[in-house]
């Protein structure tokens, strides 16, 4: 079993999510981690690191002076061999030279820094510190300059670089609150991936492999778009890191969890290969060759400062580091699966037995019938199908059928897609268990009919939050009402992307906001798009002039929604929702396969509401500049009121002493008071530029290709010089 090859104690509190590894002299690594008190660390085992620093035996202190949300380091400078440690806190970022300790850049990030990092990017020239944000992303090069700016759906929790293509390229991963991990190319988004919670970390690993975490325990790698596994916890994955550690030429995902637990998961199947616990929750697991002796060793790092690190299993010990016998583990796993074949024989034998015993008194009663000893009404008595079926034994034409319909709602239930579950016969259903991502609370759902109401019919209300294909995995208990044993059915059926939207029979005023396009495809094309992708009772059709003109009404509450094309391949949505816009888009897009596509918008309530938001924003940044002139004009006071005091105190004037402190204190209650107010008004300055972005965001998603850029970058030239008016002629028109 692996052992750390060398432990040590950092003596300082370390912030989870926040241990990174640097080469800041081009040669030897150096741990390095933020503190709970706004310091960052930097331990190099090789040599005493420069004067003029605070240091404590081979760490070095670096005052932040605020609290960090993120660390990252990377080679910024490809002329140059020395990593750069980037630093970033809720309104800056920093990039540092360890080696020279200087400032490469300092940059105020209003939308904060949630995670950083750092490497190329698509075509775009050089390396970047990628910051991600309040819904936004950015990017600097080594001087500072930004060479990339974009947005996101929401707050940004983890960022990753990794060729996701393979075309020798990097595509940049993001993971945000919204549960949607999405991939960027350059600042186009190429794919995305919902999952069931927030995704808190992201790793690459092989080629288009990378690995994820969740809020809610759960951890897995995908490749590409195709989710290898996955593994829920009750306990939280703290942090993940790829790394070769049974030397099989194959990265498995590492991570540290809440409890404090270090294990090591195949790449391909998630089964544990090596396992560790540290006492306390772990911070971050890192790699590097931290004993400078050519090998990458994996480090292990807690939230207490305990630092462990492993070497890569040897050839002795290549694929058994759990300490177990290949030979003792196959005969358990077999043993295991002679068990459970030896319960079902065991099931099928007494089922046949019952059913050959019913079969016997079956004879029994047929005989004494033809003796006239039971009437032709009733020939057998009841209670023999009971005995027949009390097994489980059913009739083997049974088959599971699944319904799917819009229910609009009314006074005594709320709006939902209804999924019905029946069988084909008088067996009834004595459970439905379902599993789907994104739509229940969880990842199952499970309906018990009451004894008294079981039928062969279940009925499942299903209400999904958002707009996107799901797959129902159902497994349903089929029996008798006095079976002890049932049959599991197991069935999938999807549901389609737009399922909470029921289609109107009487038209109605289409609402006054839209996004028009033309596109060269039939109408038929698209009506075959909407048979699909809604759920229809039938499918819809043209009219007789080959128009297609129809309305839905949405069951979330934002009212309807109406589709319109001509045969000139002009299409109209009309709706007052932009986040329902811009999916039609993006799933149109996706279905007729087009790059780019031009859209026209207009949405005045939305913009309405863009406009006083950024009233308050130039409200919020006017106070902002106030109070931080207020709070420096207080500190110079601070400043003297100390001198006079303790001059005071010098010279024994007790009375202007105890005067001159009294000030101090009344000055520093109103610093504190002020700090406060300063934080409500940073936090409500950042909730408004969180809706700035949400709306570039949605004019953005209106739009595909070279199109959507266009929209994204003059949007944010147009805030950055504070043009309104050009703001929202580029929203509506979608160009410079």
């Amino acid at each position: 079993m692996l052992v750390p090859i060398f432990t040590l104690n950092l003596k300082h509190k370390v912030n989870p999510h926040m241990v990174t590894i640097g080469k800041y002299d081009g040669i030897h690594c150096s741990l390095t981690c933020a503190t709970t008190a706004g310091k960052v660390i930097v331990h190099n085992p090789h040599n005493r690191l420069q004067e003029g620093r605070a240091s404590e035996g081979d760490i070095a202190l670096l005052s932040i002076n605020q609290q960090v949300s993120s660390v990252c380091a990377g080679r910024l400078n490809p002329g140059v061999p020395n990593d750069v440690l980037a630093v970033g806190t809720q309104t800056n970022l920093m990039a540092y030279d360890i080696e020279k300790n200087r400032d490469l850049f300092y940059k105020e990030t209003s939308d904060g820094s949630n995670a950083i990092a750092i490497g190329e990017l698509g075509n775009i020239e050089g390396t970047m510190v990628i910051v991600g944000g309040n819904c936004s992303i950015q990017g600097y090069d080594v001087e500072g300059n930004e060479n990339f700016w974009t947005v996101t759906g929401d707050n940004v929790c983890s960022l990753a670089l990794l060729d996701f293509t393979g075309n020798g390229q990097n595509e940049l991963v993001v993971g945000s609150e919204d549960y949607d991990i999405r991939v960027f190319k350059e600042d186009e988004i190429i794919s995305e991936m919902t999952e069931t919670e927030a995704i808190t970390c992201l790793c690459p690993m092989e080629n288009s492999k990378f690995g994820y975490a969740l809020a809610n325990g759960t951890v897995g790698v995908y490749d590409r778009t195709a989710r290898f596994w996955r593994i829920k916890s009750k306990n939280q994955a703290v942090t993940i890191n790829s790394f070769d550690l049974d030397s099989d030429g194959v990265p498995e995902l590492i991570t540290g969890w809440s409890n404090g637990k270090i294990d090591a998961r195949s790449d391909r199947t998630g089964e544990v290969i090596f396992k560790d616990n540290f006492q306390n929750a772990v911070a971050g697991v890192v790699q590097g060759d931290y004993r400078h002796d050519g090998g990458q060793q994996l480090i292990c790092v807690s939230i207490e400062g305990e630092v462990r690190g492993y070497n890569p299993a040897s050839e002795e010990m290549r694929g058994n580091l759990m300490d177990t016998n290949l030979e003792q583990e196959t005969i358990r796993e077999l043993s295991q699966r002679k068990q459970n074949l030896m319960m079902e024989l065991n099931n099928y034998e007494e089922n046949q037995k019952a059913g050959e015993a019913a079969s016997g008194v079956l004879a029994t009663r047929s005989s004494q019938a033809r003796g006239g000893q039971i009437s032709a009404e009733r020939p057998f008595p009841p209670g023999v199908e009971y005995e027949q079926s009390s097994m489980g034994v059913i009739p083997a034409s049974t088959q599971l059928q699944t319904t799917l319909s819009v229910i609009p709602g009314d006074e005594k239930q709320s709006a939902h897609v209804e999924l019905l579950v029946a069988t084909t016969n008088d067996t009834i259903v004595r459970a439905v268990l379902i599993f789907a991502e994104g739509i229940f609370d969880g990842e199952s759902h499970v309906v018990h009919p009451s004894p008294s109401g079981l039928s062969n019919t279940v009925k499942v209300n299903i209400v999904p939050p958002k707009d996107v294909p799901v797959d129902l995995h159902i497994k349903a208990f089929i029996g008798y009402k006095s079976c002890t044993q049932f049959h599991v059915f197991e069935l999938t059926r999807q549901l389609p992307r737009f399922s909470m939207y029921t289609l109107s029979e009487v038209p109605s005023e289409a609402p006054n906001s839209y996004c028009t396009f033309q596109i060269n495809e039939r109408v038929q094309r698209l009506v075959m798009w909407i048979n699909q992708n809604f759920l229809l009772q039938d499918d819809v059709q043209c009219d007789p002039n080959g128009h297609l003109d129809l309305t839905f009404i949405s069951l979330r509450g934002s009212g309807p929604f109406n589709i319109r094309m001509d045969t000139n391949g002009n299409v109209g949505l009309y709706t007052a929702d932009m986040d329902l816009a811009g999916d039609i888009v993006q799933a149109l897009a996706g279905f007729f396969n087009l790059e780019d596509l031009h859209t026209t918008i207009d949405f005045p309530v939305e913009m309405e509401r863009l406009r006083e938001v950024l009233v308050k924003v130039d409200e919020y940044h006017a106070v902002r500049q106030k109070l931080t002139a207020e709070m420096a004009d207080h500190s110079n006071l601070i400043r003297s009121l100390v001198v006079r005091a303790e001059d005071a105190r010098l010279m024994g004037d007790m009375g202007n002493m105890k005067k001159g402190y009294t000030e101090l204190y009344n000055m520093n209650r109103d610093l504190i008071n002020g700090y406060k107010i300063r934080c409500g008004n940073h936090q409500e300055l950042l909730n408004a530029l969180k809706q700035v972005n949400l709306i570039v965001q949605k004019a953005g998603r209106m739009r595909v290709g070279k199109y959507k850029t266009q929209v994204v970058n003059a949007c944010r030239a147009a805030i950055k010089s504070n043009n309104v008016n050009a703001l929202f002629k580029i929203i509506k028109a979608g160009g410079s």
